[in-house]
């Protein structure tokens, strides 16, 4: 088992498979990388479908038991379906789409042996939608959703990215999961250090405080500290990494990047790890570089000053430069 200085033990991986989308979400960060969308045909620098699948091979070897595939949006690749199928059958597998290749693909890909789903879903209504996705596709979504639970992903988890344009909504989307057997949702702090516009940004404890006084139980996970909210039936947990040292202190997660790096920490690109040709044996060398160098952003990378502002560990940052 990779495991960083921290005794963080690396048990999942994320792995993009493309930065392209078919939509264009103005809060979007592409994985801690920036909005650095790529054109919608296939690029030369996506990993191959055996390299993905050797990554995750590889990441079996060291007792990683988890896989989540994302993007841009993972389902423009026409070979999902074939490396669902070759993951280890140790690793768990889940994916993260926008939904709207689920109609034509959701069965196969659960043939294929895809576990679990998150469909992005940001607002009920489609003029709302389509402000936030710069897209018309919001029936196109709603589709996605059931076909989804009709082949077996169930539950299917609704990701809403909470910021000024949807924050008004969380109350009503809370109400349709709770109504609505095999949904559940999470909430995800907009981040924006990654995405700029901080005037966007809203106070994520108030929706925690809200949702407190709704839930019928709460419950907190062990996976960075993470509160769940069950109400009415329904469960919606919120992801708050912004500013959140207990969140980062309890990251047990490595991300790919869709030409082949590795990255120890979604808030930081000064960690990236080639996997060179992607042989067993490179990608092997970069997991173990990047689970050493692993830190908490929050806590470590980013530390307390004298006024109680996070600001960059300069003792950090010089010694990994000497």
């Amino acid at each position: 088992m990779l495991a960083d200085e921290f005794g963080r033990e690396v048990t999942g991986i994320r792995i993009s498979l493309t930065d392209r989308c078919n939509f264009d979400c103005v809060y979007c960060h592409n994985e801690g990388m920036g909005d650095t969308r790529g054109p919608m045909e296939p690029q030369d620098d996506e990993m191959s479908t055996d390299a993905v699948v050797r990554v995750c091979e590889v990441a079996a070897e060291f007792g990683i038991d988890s896989v989540k595939f994302t993007g841009g949006e993972p389902l423009l690749r026409q070979d999902v379906e074939e490396i669902v199928s070759r993951v280890p059958a140790s690793m768990a597998v889940s994916l993260t789409t926008n939904g709207t290749f689920l109609p034509e693909r959701a069965e196969a890909l659960v043939e294929a042996g895809l576990e679990r789903v998150n469909v992005s879903q940001d607002a009920l209504d489609a003029e709302t939608f389509a402000a936030v996705t710069k897209t018309g596709a919001y029936d196109r979504v709603l589709e996605g959703v059931d076909a989804a639970l009709e082949a077996g992903l169930d539950p299917v988890k609704l990701n809403m990215v909470v910021f000024e344009q949807t924050a008004g909504y969380v109350p009503e989307m809370v109400e349709h999961v709770a109504a609505n057997d095999g949904l559940q949702l999470q909430l995800i702090e907009y981040m924006p250090e990654l995405t700029g516009r901080p005037e966007w940004a809203i106070e994520i404890e108030r929706v925690h405080d809200w949702l407190a006084e709704q839930a019928d139980e709460i419950e907190r996970r062990e996976m960075h500290g993470r509160r769940r909210y069950w109400i009415g039936g329904g469960m919606v947990e919120i992801v708050d990494p912004v500013e959140n040292a207990s969140f980062c202190a309890n990251c047990h997660r490595i991300r790919v990047t869709h030409d082949g790096y590795l990255k120890g920490c979604l808030n930081r690109n000064d960690d990236l790890e080639p996997m060179g040709e992607l042989g067993r044996d490179e990608i092997r060398a970069a997991f173990e570089t990047v689970a050493a160098n692993r830190v908490p952003f929050y806590g470590e990378y980013m530390v307390r000053g004298e006024d109680g502002e996070w600001e960059l560990n300069d003792e950090y940052v010089e010694a990994r430069v000497n």
